[in-house]
């Protein structure tokens, strides 16, 4: 790759060919205004805020999209380029609803923070969007219109994450808004990455932690909480904690001050999500069968099979998530140890996940005929559930007492959270499983490379097999068409919907970027790499639970399998 000398603001810095000014100037810290832009994204210099001058050019340039040449002359910060940045954000206001104080997103919102810094506001035009639509995704997504600047990330993500892409920028009167698609071919898989890439919170997740405050204040309810592995590495960042913080002992103890009655932790299951799948796969073996098996953890995946690939769902196995595991051993197993009944059990799940939302209410994953799971909250939700309360993780001392069985995982349950983490905790199974001895290294390092694919071949008791873990649906579907052609090239495929897996999920928190998952996905490594159990059959727990309950198979058929069907367009919702 070429390099070669600009200059910013009279500042000498390097370009690397194909580079754009935008990304050039973040990386040396030269402060440009944008909104639409992310490095996720192709740019589209749809917001307009980040115009530049370029010497020698007589119009203002979009430094998004302004490829980088040798001995190229830019500023950021002229009266032509203040005042562009002034109208382009009254333009914007002027399609944005402007309730700030209201907003979810008001804290970390750049619309009204360069809104405030340049004295913009949108009175001197006309509201276009005032009094438009909104609509809800089935009981994960939720879209404003009158918030929506059209900057159309998420209609781009969309079309990554999807087929066609269900959100898309159609004519409506004399503008031009983001609708959810009416073709019958195109749905929602509630992944939450328009969430993700949406600036100015025209997106949103559907809400439930009002609820879960209302019952946490009912002194009759016994609400219990559980937390997903990548929530251990990413929560402390809405509380201004460094990147990758481990902060698991800090959940257990902010958890217990808003009047938990009992938290568990997702991770366990994740370790009887492995043992599970560890069994199928070896049948698969034993029985001669080289067909492609591909896991079931991610619920988004899962509703992109149901919807886009049917003639796939044979392939899958058959074991429930983690989240949704833990939530029947907790109304089944735990409920019977406790002495409880399960319908005064409230069963809440903090996951980096909107997909989540929707998995707890497929009637399959019912346990007779009742919920596991009662509500599903993100991230971004119990964070400000705990900020209700005035309880702030940062400020808290970690709770370090033993916990009981559900709350004890190994470090394979834990490295869940990462793209790979799935494939590599089952191949620590699946070793000692078909050989009767433990891997003496433990971590397969082409897995742990922040890659959206990883691709690795591992030879157990003298059988190799190729085996590849996939991150993000536009990554996924060309892993997937594989598939389809050779159905015997790999032996096991596991298959994230978001970018990075669910370190990077609809639910996690806001911003996000590559730098992020890595840091998020690093922490987990580390947490594993400290543990003293790192893998799930090696996980005492999980003895205790197969001997107790899960040895019984109609028990461990209820409580960890489920079946797939084709699925038909999910209902939207006008409000």
């Amino acid at each position: 790759m070429n390099s070669f000398k600009i200059y910013i603001n009279n500042k000498e810095v390097v370009a690397n060919e194909g580079e754009r000014i935008l990304d050039i100037a973040r990386r040396e810290n030269i402060h440009i205004p944008s909104l639409c832009h992310h490095s996720d994204l192709e740019p589209h210099e749809s917001c307009r805020l980040c115009m530049v001058e370029v010497e020698g050019d007589k119009i203002l340039r979009a430094s998004c999209a302004l490829l980088a040449k040798p001995e190229m002359k830019i500023h950021t910060d002229t009266p032509a380029t203040r005042k562009a940045l002034k109208i382009n954000l009254e333009l914007l206001f002027s399609q944005h609803e402007g309730s700030c104080e209201h907003c979810s997103r008001v804290e970390k919102c750049k619309l009204q923070e360069y809104s405030e810094k340049h004295a913009a506001s949108g009175k001197y035009h006309i509201n276009r969007k005032l009094k438009l639509s909104k609509f809800q995704f089935g009981p994960s997504i939720f879209l404003d219109q009158s918030k929506c600047i059209n900057c159309q990330n998420c209609s781009d993500m969309c079309a990554k994450q999807t087929k066609g892409g269900f959100i898309i920028l159609k004519q409506h009167g004399e503008t031009f808004e983001m609708f959810p698609s009416e073709e019958k071919d195109r749905d929602c898989i509630y992944c939450g990455q328009c969430i993700m890439h949406c600036p100015v919170n025209a997106l949103s997740e559907i809400e439930s932690y009002k609820k879960v405050k209302k019952l946490l204040q009912d002194y009759k309810k016994k609400v219990v909480f559980q937390f997903a592995p990548s929530v251990r590495t990413s929560f402390g960042e809405e509380f201004g904690m460094p990147l990758g913080t481990n902060v698991t002992d800090r959940i257990f103890t902010a958890l217990k001050k808003v009047g938990a009655y009992r938290v568990f932790d997702t991770s366990f299951a994740a370790d009887v999500t492995i043992i599970e799948e560890a069994k199928e796969l070896l049948e698969k073996i034993e029985k001669g069968d080289n067909t492609t098996m591909i896991s079931s953890c991610c619920p988004a995946w899962v509703k992109y099979a149901e919807f886009y690939e049917p003639e796939l769902l044979k392939n899958l196995t058959t074991v429930r998530s983690p989240q949704i595991i833990l939530g029947g051993l907790i109304k089944t197993y735990w409920a019977e140890k406790e002495n409880l009944n399960p319908k005064d059990i409230v069963s809440v799940s903090i996951m980096p996940c909107t997909a989540k939302k929707f998995e707890i209410e497929r009637e399959e994953l019912f346990i007779n005929g009742k919920k596991t799971i009662d509500y599903v909250l993100t991230v971004r939700e119990m964070a400000k559930l705990l900020k209700e309360f005035d309880v702030h993780l940062d400020k808290i001392e970690p709770d370090e007492s033993d916990k009981e069985i559900l709350a004890n995982p190994s470090g394979a349950g834990e490295i869940f959270g990462a793209g790979g983490g799935v494939l590599e905790a089952a191949l620590r199974t699946v070793y000692q499983k078909l050989t009767g001895q433990e891997l003496q290294n433990l971590e397969f390092k082409p897995l742990h490379e922040f890659k959206r694919t990883k691709m690795a071949k591992v030879t157990i008791g003298g059988k190799t097999m190729k085996v590849v873990a996939v991150s993000g649906m536009e990554n996924a579907k060309k892993i997937l068409e594989e598939v389809k052609t050779d159905p015997t090239k790999y032996a096991y495929v596991e298959v994230m919907a978001c970018p990075g897996g669910c370190i990077g999920g609809g639910g996690q928190p806001i911003p996000i970027d590559d730098e992020i998952r890595k840091a998020r996905a690093a922490g987990l490594y580390s947490t594993d790499e400290k543990r003293k159990v790192r893998t799930s059959h090696g996980n005492p727990g999980i003895d205790i639970i197969y001997k107790e309950f899960l040895n019984d198979e109609k028990n461990c058929h209820k409580v960890c399998h489920t079946t797939y069907e084709k699925r038909k367009k999910g209902k939207v919702k006008k409000i």
